[in-house]
């Protein structure tokens, strides 16, 4: 008999912590305007399959930049640096309208025997084509540090914010390259 009252009363226990209500804050509802259009942004943006978020490729003849001193040019004597992009990797959101990427590139630097160590700014180039259509182009001047000691030294190029049409067709591909010449805004 006290086992069939112990077990009843744990049983209505049970139950008794079943019917119990969560606090709205608990379920992520607030009365904050604020934080429901926080709530409503995460829902409506999406991670995407990689599978479905545009390759990145080096442009050929673009993945390596050579500088020379003193107006020297292809004298490996003269080389004050070179810097090489490598390997390559993004990341796409997807909300309603667009599909926003992050490209990233590792990079690696080396003095040539003309050169010094510090800081000097590299000329890269991200492009997206959606076959011969241009989506997005931007030219970015990035800091890349040479060693003081003499070696290699490496670096990731990220560029953000990468917006282009969410309904882009299945041949879009992501170029990123070396460039000379002024940096140009971003098109869109």
């Amino acid at each position: 008999m006290t086992v069939r009252r112990f077990l009843g009363i744990s049983l209505l226990a049970v139950v008794a912590g079943c019917n119990q209500t969560d606090k709205p804050a608990d379920l992520g509802v607030t009365s904050d305007p604020s934080g429901v259009q926080a709530a409503h942004q995460q829902q409506t943006q999406v991670a995407v399959v990689q599978g479905s978020c545009p390759q990145v490729f080096l442009r050929d003849g673009t993945a390596v930049l050579q500088r020379y001193g003193k107006g020297a040019k292809d004298d490996p004597q003269n080389l004050a640096y070179q810097v090489t992009l490598a390997d390559t990797t993004r990341q796409c959101v997807l909300n309603e309208s667009q599909l926003v990427m992050t490209v990233m590139v590792q990079g690696r630097v080396v003095i040539g025997p003309a050169g010094a160590s510090g800081t000097v700014n590299v000329p890269i180039r991200v492009s997206v084509l959606d076959g011969t259509n241009s989506l997005y182009s931007e030219l970015v001047q990035f800091p890349v540090q040479i060693p003081a000691d003499g070696g290699a030294g490496q670096f990731i190029f990220t560029q953000g914010n990468i917006a282009v049409p969410g309904g882009s067709g299945g041949f879009t591909k992501v170029y990123v390259g070396f460039e000379d010449g002024p940096a140009k805004k971003k098109r869109n």
